[in-house]
């Protein structure tokens, strides 16, 4: 009787996401660095704009106010259409299933800040009294209410995603993903004396959440 030697099956690469799950998640790399161009092109031309007096929350007051509440809605869609991708990529992976639901949180606190705009303040918009005042409504509150729940849900979605980078041996991405939280925290810590850290703060996880997105799209 004789006895076959079969050779081990060799390990292969995880599979690349499907066009379809690939268009989603183009969503979520396109979203930051849009946002983040639209308003750095409204902060440069718009009278009275100044990015170390003025947040980009700003710009969806006054007679242009439009275009920014637009950024807003079209930001967070794009976010929770990449959430929506994130999910089918990271499905059954340690932090698979919650990584994706907060992100789509984060999308969903840009669509509440466009519905409820930040207060006038700083000197912006030019000309307004109320851009003197330091007082705070209702509909500003909800809006800083709703930028720190989606933040706070964007850093913990990273914290996920290490786990989820760590175990398919992106050593660096995780490492940045554990350490980009503690950067957006500081500027929104740091923003209560600059204004100018929360946008540096903010600007920061929308960008790491392309760059991340943009990672486990080719992987």
């Amino acid at each position: 009787m004789t006895h076959t030697i079969e050779a081990p099956a060799p390990v292969t690469a995880a599979a690349s996401p499907r066009p379809a799950t690939r268009t989603l998640l183009a969503g979520g790399i396109v979203a930051g660095p849009l946002f983040l161009t639209a308003g750095v092109v409204q902060g440069l031309t718009r009278d009275g704009f100044g990015f170390t007096r003025n947040a980009l929350s700003q710009l969806s007051l006054g007679d242009h106010g439009w275009i920014q509440v637009t950024s807003f809605l079209l930001t967070g869609a794009l976010i929770i259409v990449g959430a929506a991708g994130l999910r089918r990529v990271l499905r059954g992976e340690p932090g698979g299933t919650w990584a994706p639901r907060l992100i789509g949180v984060f999308g969903a606190s840009f669509l509440l800040a466009a519905v409820f705009t930040a207060d006038p303040g700083g000197g912006f918009p030019a000309g307004d009294p109320a851009a003197r005042s330091a007082s705070l409504s209702w509909h500003g509150a909800l809006h800083m209410l709703s930028g720190m729940v989606g933040y706070l849900a964007l850093c913990a979605a990273f914290l996920l995603l290490a786990r989820c980078f760590s175990d398919r041996g992106h050593r660096g991405w995780a490492v940045g993903s554990r350490v980009v939280p503690v950067g957006v925290l500081a500027g929104f810590a740091g923003s209560s004396t600059a204004v100018l850290a929360f946008t540096v703060g903010a600007g920061l996880g929308l960008l790491w959440l392309a760059a991340a997105t943009a990672r486990l799209r080719t992987a």
